[in-house]
């Protein structure tokens, strides 16, 4: 695919990296000169300076035979223009754009083709504070991601001494729930990846990754360790946007504070917020985390845009005694350090917001991507199309398919139905079939399993 990337900062930059590696052809489009010469020199991609809005700009990237216009700049005004500009001048026919500011996003006839052609709006805030909200939902899990609408979650829980199920073989999982149905897909023991089979032993500290229907998700996890109370009091460091977006989808459940330096944010977070309380503050003062009764703190989220506050201010609160703490790291090199130490989760902004392009960058099958453990895996929703003489996967049961090495199916979800995959179930035309990569390199012979050949058409 021919792609054109406008803007270099770290969505762009990571969103080229992950595509470049992929065989496609990437043109970057940015006004700062030495980003782009970083970029060139690391990757095989082709640059060009300039604003990403001007159709000469455009033009000079490529814009004549682009398959594909992701518009990530700074400026919302920018993503828009420029593809308005692509739209009409060189009929680019898929147009991405970020915008952050809520109150375009809230109008939803200002993107249809007539008025500002954008295919798909990128919020990252919204897919963060999304991402946050499901950790709230499911107390103890690391990660918690969506499918087929959130009919079917994929859940990471820590394994506990003590949990009914530690020390015990996977096939033991039917005996003990015979009447819910899930799949254990993936383990990481000590950083490394298991492929779990039925006889594999769960150990205490295992990171286990599992995916069953929604309504069944607390049962499982309560094989895996000890259920954690529903949170009640979480207080929120940093009243930017996520900020604020967060606090005004969950105070109406919990208790939230706020704690904000920027006096005129904080009149602003107290006009806007229902019930929430908004504490004008440093996040690392000591005496003020006191006085807020940190101690009692079921959940202290760190969502300020400066990774070394986060972090300091995380620490700071755990050890003041805050039951769970979360902190978004924008520093991809940072999360890996501290994520499983005083830290219980690390948030990477940038891996929940590719996840959501690289679905649309895919070939047409795949309908979601999701990093698993921190970009370690991958997570993938692929639809099934065609019939048994075209495609590779329909009419076959799941023992008799050629899956690349370390991938597993984890589920196919059928007409609103979650079927947990097993050896004898077959893929049909229309499935949305979920699978596991342990290993990234091999997501193009995954893409390659669900292209229908060219008998179909």
């Amino acid at each position: 695919m021919k792609i054109i990337i406008l803007g270099a900062g770290q969505v762009g930059g990571s969103l080229a990296e992950h595509l470049a590696s992929e065989a496609n052809d990437i043109t970057v489009v940015d006004t700062d000169g030495e980003r782009l010469r970083d970029l060139g020199d690391r990757l095989d991609i082709r640059t060009v300076q300039g604003r990403g809005s001007l159709p000469t700009v455009l033009r000079q990237a490529g814009a004549d035979d682009a398959d594909m216009l992701v518009a990530v700049t700074n400026s919302d005004e920018t993503n828009m223009v420029a593809c308005q500009v692509a739209h009409t001048l060189f009929h680019t026919p898929t147009k991405i754009a970020r915008v952050r500011e809520a109150a375009y996003l809230t109008r939803s006839d200002l993107f249809d083709n007539e008025a500002i052609p954008v295919d798909v709006l990128i919020s990252p805030e919204q897919v963060v504070t999304n991402y946050i909200k499901r950790l709230i939902e499911h107390p103890g899990a690391l990660q918690v991601i969506d499918f087929a609408e959130g009919q079917a979650q994929l859940v990471a829980v820590k394994a506990y001494y003590g949990g009914p199920l530690v020390g015990q073989q996977l096939r033991q999982l039917r005996e003990h729930m015979p009447n819910v149905e899930t799949r254990v897909a993936a383990i990481f023991r000590r950083d490394r990846p298991i492929l779990p089979q039925g006889d594999t032993v769960i150990e205490a500290d295992d990171e286990v990754f599992f995916i069953a229907a929604k309504a069944n998700i607390r049962a499982v996890m309560s094989e895996m360790r000890r259920l954690d109370e529903s949170y009640k009091r979480i207080v929120i460091a940093g009243g930017g946007q996520i900020g604020e977006r967060l606090a005004e989808a969950i105070e109406s459940r919990y208790q939230v504070k706020i704690i904000e330096m920027s006096p005129a944010r904080c009149r602003y977070l107290s006009d806007t917020l229902d019930s929430t309380v908004v504490l004008q503050g440093s996040a690392s003062d000591r005496d003020l985390l006191l006085e807020e009764n940190i101690a009692d703190a079921d959940i202290f989220l760190a969502l300020t845009n400066d990774d070394e506050a986060n972090i300091m201010s995380s620490l700071l609160a755990k050890r003041l005694g805050a039951k769970k703490v979360m902190t978004i790291i924008n520093n991809p090199a940072y999360v890996d350090l501290i994520q499983g130490g005083d830290i219980d989760i690390a948030i990477s902004p940038q891996l929940a917001t590719i996840g959501t392009l690289l679905a649309h960058v895919r070939r047409g099958d795949i309908v979601s991507v999701h990093s698993l453990r921190r970009g370690a895996a991958e997570a993938i929703e692929a639809i099934a199309h065609g019939d048994a003489k075209s495609s590779k996967v329909i009419g076959k049961a799941i023992r008799d398919i050629g899956l690349p090495p370390g991938t597993t199916i984890g589920a196919i979800i059928r007409d609103e139905e979650v079927l947990i995959a097993h050896d004898d179930t077959v893929v049909q035309a229309g499935d949305h079939v979920i699978l596991f990569l342990v290993d990234k390199k091999h997501i193009r012979d995954v893409e390659k399993l669900f292209h229908v050949g060219l008998s179909f058409f």
